[in-house]
């Protein structure tokens, strides 16, 4: 064979890009509904102007000014007739109350927790795990309704507008929320800044309105409604307020109006997104977004015990609408900015809706994270979002929709108990933390907290007694049992790591025989070092280890704790960027460059952990499969699943013991380090030899030459340090548009600063090596 160094040798050639699997038909599908897959590495949080964060992060807060004022009416009208009026402000007025001292209390949550501080961040942090459950079931059965109540309710605002579309109110209630999901599957995202709009349209058509009602109230012409409309609910006689079944009755009216203060938790969980300094400014932005709802609320209730605005037993002409309608008159400016109000309403209504296609996701990736939901919720989908989360919402939003037949009246009975479930454990735990921490005015602090906590907690036991055969029952009782199920799922979990953790005895691995092989990972753990243990058995020429990266922090990870195992201190750990997270193609075109050279034979290894059948298939992927299959219809490539069954070690049937001792007392040196996108890093990282200045344009790496100086620049894609044992190499694969090119450093075990995904320049004096062009220790330079 010619040697490449020879004149007689076919020239070098600079990496290509191979053919990809043929997409089946369900990616196609996909991919014609959803559009291309994002890039991985466009994923990054929006910071926000707090302009933009009170309109984005507060519509599904602002939005339920437009129900809450007449959910009172509901439950006071049939009980106290006209006298219901003259009751709806000092009702208004306690909830109020309310706002102001929650707002109080998410002000010192935001304090403390400046990055994420939900009720599930606040529980577990100072309540422990069990109590997080509690928050996190509340959470997410708030989320659920508040789609499925939001939906409905700006269905109800286009149907008060068009009442001929009534009898379509289910199905354009559905169709709202497929119609959002499939937006969000695509990858709309609530920080986009159009989001913003219908906040800021609702809240100054409502206060236009409201001047309006002022003027002709003090000028004498604001008329009051017919309280006799067909439709209408029954007006009740008037009668004591201090009967047990009065008593009953008003508290059923508050709780109603309790649901004008869903969504204050919106900020606390996107305190991220703020523009620095972010704690100062999600707590000005909350402020405003209370102050804002406190006053639409009161001005709504207001006029609508002015002109006796009556709640309807279908829900339309809803009370707000009324308001406007009346307000406005039927002139032509009325009636035009009529059509405005009712249109914010339906915007800023199905805005806060949207907001749930965020929340509800981000929390249950959470619940997930900390094992107890299934782990597929933590996976980003197709664009980038955490679309399994999505569907979740979106099944579970439309079968509300359908039991309670898109009744926002109905609705509520499932709502504010979740809610303020989530204000009890919020403010108890931040009583909690000023109590433990004792830091600054902590006494105060303690105060408003606990005092927010027991004003929450007496109205969800409010609500759950007088809302109980409305509704409230099923989150009574339906809560619990999820609260034990997340339960479950963690000991499962549990077992399951437990029976996969390493020891210093169950990871010794000998080697026993001979040729080239691979093994694909996804996490350290036995099963892997049973399959290094097999590998080593095949006597391979060369053993390596291949990780796909789809999370730069779970790589990091596992280099950290592949670095620390002597079992595999020979075995090299290669690090593959695979942005858009298609393992099968990312497998099979690494196949095909290591196979290249006709007399190489690859064996991909492959292990599969095997568990319960049901549990199994609910909790985790299943993807060996999926990756075998093609690999299986490459030439000299073998790919072999490594079953390892962990519910045998479970259950006690199998020699693996589940380690005792989880102590790791080697030492070895990390062969391969990879910096994550989430610690800090230096801007810029150069090496001793700066670049030099005589080739200062950019070659495209397919244009490099053979024995020239090249200055090339492209992406990172995948980086492979040597064996601890042998001799420092560090080698960078990088791509741009035409091509790819190695970079070789000798002498080093990790480039500081550098990971997959970068964008680095490098110039050097371009090299061979097995028929590929090589740069030898380039000057180089991370792009940030």
């Amino acid at each position: 064979m010619p040697n490449s160094w020879s004149d007689n040798a076919p020239a070098p050639k600079v990496l290509k890009e191979h053919a990809h699997l043929k997409d089946p038909f369900s990616y196609k599908i996909k991919r014609r509904l959803l559009g291309n897959p994002l890039n991985r590495h466009t994923l990054s949080h929006q910071r926000l102007d707090k302009k933009y964060a009170l309109g984005i992060l507060s519509s599904d807060c602002i939005s339920s000014s437009a129900y809450g004022s007449e959910q009172i009416l509901l439950a006071l009208v049939p009980a106290f007739g006209l006298a219901a009026f003259a009751m709806l402000m000092p009702m208004t007025m306690n909830v109020l109350l309310i706002l102001l001292i929650v707002t109080l209390s998410y002000r010192n949550v935001i304090s403390v927790y400046t990055k994420i501080g939900g009720a599930y961040i606040v529980s577990r942090d100072n309540f422990g795990p069990v109590v997080a459950q509690v928050a996190a079931v509340a959470l997410m059965l708030d989320y659920i309704v508040t789609l499925a109540i939001q939906s409905a309710a700006g269905v109800a605002a286009i149907i008060s507008t068009f009442p001929e579309l009534s009898p379509w109110k289910i199905h354009m209630t559905l169709a709202i929320i497929l119609l959002l999901t499939y937006g969000n599957l695509r990858g709309v995202k609530e920080a986009g800044k159009a989001f913003a709009l219908p906040t800021y349209l609702f809240v100054g058509s409502m206060f236009t309105v409201f001047a309006i009602g002022i003027y002709r109230e003090i000028s004498g012409t604001l008329p009051t409604l017919d309280i006799n409309q067909p439709g209408a609910v029954e007006i009740g006689q008037e009668q004591g307020l201090l009967t047990f079944a009065a008593i009953f009755i008003l508290l059923r009216a508050f709780a109603n109006g309790g649901s004008s203060l869903t969504g204050l938790e919106a900020i606390s969980d996107g305190v991220s997104l703020f523009k620095s300094p972010e704690h100062i400014n999600a707590r000005r932005t909350l402020v405003i977004m209370s102050t804002l709802l406190g006053s639409l609320v009161l001005g709504v209730s207001y006029f609508a015990h002015k002109i006796y605005a009556m709640p309807y037993e279908s829900g339309t002409p809803t009370v707000i609408s009324q308001i406007a309608k009346t307000i406005l008159g039927d002139g032509a400016f009325g009636s035009a900015f009529f059509i405005v109000v009712q249109a914010a309403t339906m915007l800023i209504l199905f805005a806060g809706a949207n907001t749930t296609y965020s929340a509800f996701p981000m929390v249950v990736n959470f619940v997930a994270q900390d094992g107890y939901l299934p782990n597929w919720l933590t996976k980003r989908g197709h664009r980038l979002n955490f679309s399994n989360g999505i569907l979740v919402l979106t099944a579970a939003a439309m079968i509300l929709i359908l039991v309670t037949r898109a009744s926002v009246e109905h609705l509520v009975a499932y709502y504010a108990l979740g809610v303020f479930t989530a204000f009890t454990l919020s403010g108890l735990g931040m009583a909690k933390y000023a109590r433990t921490h004792k830091k600054g005015a902590w006494k105060v602090n303690y105060v408003i907290n606990g005092l927010s906590g027991s004003i929450s907690l007496l109205v969800v036991l409010i609500f759950a007694v007088v809302k109980f055969n409305q509704g409230a029952w099923v989150v009574v009782v339906v809560t619990p049992f999820l609260v034990m199920a997340f339960l479950r799922l963690r000991k499962q979990y549990t077992s399951e790591q437990d029976a996969l953790n390493i020891t210093i005895q169950s990871s010794r691995a000998t080697s026993m025989t001979r040729h080239d092989v691979t093994v694909l990972i996804d996490s350290f753990d036995l099963a892997t070092i049973g399959a290094i243990r097999y590998a080593r058995s095949l006597n391979p020429r060369n053993l390596s280890a291949v990780h796909f990266v789809i999370d730069d922090r779970r790589a990091e990870m596992l280099s950290k704790e592949w670095a620390k195992n002597e079992a595999c201190a020979d075995v090299p750990l290669e690090l593959i960027d695979c942005p858009d997270r298609r393992l099968a193609n990312a497998a099979v075109d690494y196949a095909i460059r290591a196979t290249a050279g006709n007399d190489v034979e690859l064996t991909l290894l492959l292990p599969r952990r095997s568990y319960s059948k049901v549990l199994g298939w609910l909790l985790h992927d299943q993807t060996a499969e999926d990756i075998a299959r093609p690999i299986s219809q490459l030439e000299r490539v073998v790919a072999t699943i490594i079953p390892f069954d962990v519910e045998k070690i479970i259950s006690g049937q199998s020699s693996w013991k589940a380690p005792l001792d989880k102590k790791n007392e080697s030492k070895q040196e990390v062969p391969v380090r990879i910096q994550s996108a989430f610690t800090k890093a230096p801007v810029a990282t150069k090496s001793n030899e700066p670049i030099s200045h005589y080739a200062e344009d950019i070659t495209p790496i397919g244009n490099i030459t053979w024995r020239k100086r090249a200055h090339v620049q492209g992406r990172v894609n995948s980086i492979k340090s040597a064996p601890s044992g042998s001799s420092p190499l560090v080698e960078v694969e990088m791509w741009d548009e035409s091509g790819g090119v190695t970079l070789q450093f000798l002498g080093r075990r990790e480039i500081t600063g550098l990971e997959v995904g970068s964008q680095l320049k490098a110039e050097g004096m371009v090299g061979e090596n097995n028929g590929q062009l090589i740069i030898l220790n380039p000057s180089y330079e991370i792009i940030v």
